[in-house]
C-alpha cells in the first residue's frame, strides 16, 4: 500500500540511505554516517519539513523544505530544496504525491509559496514542475557566493 506522510525519526534508517543517494546522484561521496545526523538535526530541531513517500513500509523518496521569508511580502515561503525517489520506484507517481504533500504544508502553514531550482539540464524535473503547477520564474538572474 503507498503512502506519504511526514518524517519521523522511526525513519531515519531508511531516510539517511535516501538521502545518501540523492546525494550521490548530485555527484557527492556516500556518507549515511552523516547523512542520518544530518537528518536527524533537522528532524529533531524543527529545522525544515520533510515528507516521505513509502510502499509496504520501504521508503521511496522523500522531499524536503525550508521555511524563508519574502519581505517584500511579509509573510513564510517554503524552498523546496530536495526531492528525490529511489530508481526503483520511479514514474509511479510518487514525485507528485510528494509536491501535492509540499503544497499541503504551504496551504496549511498560510505561506506565500513554494520556490525551488533545479538544473537546467534536469529535463525529468523540467518537466515534473511545471506539470504540478509552478510556473517558471526566469526574470530574474540567481547569484551564489560560497564560503570555501
Amino acid at each position: 500500500m503507498k503512502n506519504t506522510r511526514k518524517a519521523a525519526l522511526a525513519d531515519l534508517y531508511q531516510l539517511a540511505e535516501l538521502f545518501d543517494q540523492y546525494r550521490i546522484f548530485y555527484h557527492k561521496s556516500s556518507d549515511i554516517p552523516a547523512a542520518s545526523d544530518f537528518l536527524h538535526e533537522r528532524i529533531e530541531n524543527k529545522d525544515s519539513e520533510i515528507f516521505v513517500a513509502e510502499e509496504n513500509g520501504i521508503l521511496t523518496g522523500f522531499v524536503q523544505l525550508y521555511p524563508i521569508f519574502s519581505s517584500t511580502r511579509m509573510q513564510r515561503y517554503w524552498l523546496l530544496n530536495d526531492l528525490y525517489v529511489n530508481a526503483n520506484h520511479r514514474g509511479k507517481g510518487y514525485s507528485k504525491e510528494l509536491i501535492e504533500k509540499a503544497k499541503e504544508l504551504c496551504r496549511t502553514s498560510n505561506a506565500c509559496g513554494i520556490l525551488l531550482e533545479t538544473g537546467k539540464g534536469n529535463d525529468v524535473g523540467n518537466q515534473l514542475y511545471p506539470s504540478c503547477g509552478f510556473e517558471l520564474y526566469d526574470s530574474v538572474n540567481f547569484y551564489e557566493w560560497s564560503n570555501s
